[in-house]
């Protein structure tokens, strides 16, 4: 995608004058209230502690770190492609398919999910406006920005949660695509992003590696301050698995729809972060969640 944004540039432009990416967004949440199973979520209502804790890390620690560090080491542009993913919610397919590689807590894991971008919602437009206000004096219309996260994120979430009962049978037959679909729109916006800005990426150079090192870094630090919350509250092994890595992971998908409506045309590298984050926790939950696998494999065994 990022080879094909140098190459083909002009299309990125398309896919932004025609505003391809926000309708296709919009389906994929529609799809994620679709196929988003909640029945388990009811047990984990009597112990509300441990998500408590998730959406303190999650929204609240996490862009306090994220910015804090940001703002040392970077220039604005990038400190504010930090902000835009640290403020973001938890992922919704990815974070629960690795806490279910690494045998945690997948209904735990579903609530994190479910509740984090539900109140992203409304606190991406509060968090933004403060760190960037306290930091670069850049003031957001906060209103408008509620506005447009509910009517292209929680929206066709709900009527996707809404129409799931009528079609719950066909669902499974479907699953495939839509997981395709997803996938398309997450590589969609890696390279809507990158054709968004090649000039100045090119002019970045190697100030572009230094942002994929401080997402390793920063992403390490969020993993480890997870587990070590988690542990400290004293959650049982599948409960530290699924709040160590969905609490840590953010997607890609809102923080495009928040960098494409209020930055980017003004900040065109500010989605580089984003993208950086992005491929950084995939890689490193992948290893994390068969870490925690092994580890319960050989609790099992010690058991037998």
């Amino acid at each position: 995608m990022i080879l094909m944004a140098f190459g083909l540039p002009g299309v990125g432009r398309l896919v932004r004058e025609y505003s391809i990416l926000n309708v296709g967004v919009s389906l994929a949440f529609f799809i994620t209230g679709l196929t988003l199973e909640t029945s388990s979520i009811g047990a984990q209502l009597r112990r509300f502690g441990p998500p408590v804790a998730a959406m303190i890390s999650s929204l609240v620690a996490i862009p306090l770190l994220a910015w804090g560090l940001a703002s040392i080491m970077m220039p604005m542009e990038f400190v504010i492609g930090v902000c835009i993913i640290a403020t973001a919610p938890v992922t919704v397919a990815s974070g629960t398919v690795m806490t279910d590689v690494g045998r945690g807590n997948v209904p735990l894991s579903l609530f994190i999910c479910v509740l984090g971008n539900a109140l992203a919602i409304f606190t991406i437009p509060l968090s933004l406006n403060l760190l960037l206000h306290f930091g670069g004096h850049i003031e957001l219309p906060v209103l408008r920005m509620l506005g447009g996260l509910a009517l292209t994120i929680l929206a066709p979430t709900i009527i996707g949660q809404l129409v799931r009962p009528l079609v719950k049978k066909k669902i499974a037959l479907c699953k495939k695509g839509f997981s395709i679909f997803q996938q398309c729109i997450v590589l969609l916006i890696i390279f809507n992003a990158v054709a968004s800005s090649t000039e100045r990426i090119l002019q970045a150079g190697i100030a572009i590696l230094a942002v994929l090192a401080f997402m390793v870094v920063l992403h390490s630090l969020v993993l480890a301050m997870n587990y070590g919350t988690a542990r400290f509250m004293g959650l049982d092994r599948p409960s530290v698995t699924a709040f160590t890595i969905h609490t840590s992971q953010k997607t890609l998908t809102v923080s495009y729809i928040v960098w494409a409506g209020y930055f980017a045309a003004q900040f065109p590298m500010a989605m580089i972060p984003a993208i950086g984050y992005h491929l950084t926790q995939m890689i490193m939950d992948s290893i994390v969640a068969q870490k925690f696998r092994l580890a319960a494999e050989r609790a099992e065994f010690a058991l037998i």
